[in-house]
């Protein structure tokens, strides 16, 4: 069995057929539906049989993509996954590939992403996954987090006021993976090649969402340089080989990267609600220690950007 991690809620193993390995996940959450569980391993499906570099989902010998028993009365939706080559960049102490500039690893995270966009694009879904607005809503917002976070919600309201504005074209919302950093990809350090998995939490979405997700995971490869000057240099110089490998694959709205503060916002929302949902489940008290600087920067309009 997967060690378990914060936040986690599913059951994964990973299982073994003679030299092959595959990831087995049991589920049995109640914000899902069988719907979106089908919603997301026809999208994976789709992505891998179309090139996307993402791990793929095994049909079941009944030829099923989500198998679901009962047991004690409740659904358990089980779903088989290829193990994706490689493995988390952590697990190599944050090295990457001796001899390698970190240049291929920042562009080939973003051409990853790219080709799983440019595909969200043309997909026609049978079954639907949630859409933004389904969860991130004022009405759940205010449900979720207590009134004594009275200046939050309302900073966190101000925001989905704004979000509602935002244009909503083919090309610049769709189904999204909603979760991409490198504790959800695999890196083969004998090629460089990426391969994405854990699309439980994908939605539909604007795609800067992703990339702001991006933008923010870029501070761990600045985080030791002391002058201002260069660490900012440096974040751009980051962002700049993302965006790269990501328009090797797709476009990108220039109009919308021009509001990437506003999305980096929106990544700060998620984290935000992410905590008090953990929280929530555990039937425990937030800490407010493990929210307080992006509260603080909701609240008073600062950009971390």
């Amino acid at each position: 069995m997967v060690p378990g991690h914060e936040g986690g809620r599913n059951l994964v193993f990973i299982v073994k057929k003679g030299e092959d390995k595959y990831v087995l996940r049991l589920a049995s959450l109640e914000d899902r539906s069988e719907e979106a569980f089908l919603a997301e391993v026809e999208f994976i499906r789709y992505l891998a049989q179309n090139g996307a570099p993402v791990a793929d989902v095994i049909p079941s010998i009944s030829g099923k993509l989500l198998e679901t028993v009962n047991t004690s009365g409740k659904k358990v939706f089980i779903s088989l996954f290829e193990y994706a080559k490689g493995k988390l960049l952590y697990e190599n102490q944050y090295r990457y590939r001796e001899g390698v500039p970190i240049e291929e690893y920042f562009y080939n995270t973003g051409k990853a992403l790219g080709a799983i966009h440019r595909l969200s694009k043309q997909y026609e879904p049978s079954h639907r996954r949630i859409d933004y607005s389904d969860k991130y809503n004022r009405e759940y917002i205010d449900r979720l987090i207590p009134d004594e976070y009275s200046k939050l919600k309302q900073a966190i309201f101000r925001r989905l006021d704004k979000f509602s504005e935002l244009p909503r074209e083919k090309e610049d919302y769709g189904l999204i993976h909603f979760d991409f950093s490198d504790g959800n990809y695999h890196i083969d350090f004998s090629t460089g090649d990426i391969t994405v998995f854990d699309f439980d939490n994908s939605m539909y979405c604007w795609y800067m969402f992703d990339l702001a997700n991006l933008w923010l995971h870029g501070e761990g490869w600045c985080r030791f340089i002391r002058k201002k000057e260069d660490k900012k240099a440096y974040w751009k110089h980051y962002f700049d080989t993302v965006l790269d490998g990501y328009k090797s694959e797709t476009d990108v709205s220039e109009e919308l990267l021009l509001q990437l503060p506003f999305f980096v916002d929106m990544v700060l929302i998620e984290n935000v609600v992410d905590e008090f949902e953990c929280a929530a489940r555990g039937g425990e008290k937030l800490d407010f220690e493990d929210i307080e600087d992006k509260a603080n920067c909701l609240i008073n309009d600062i950009q971390i950007i």
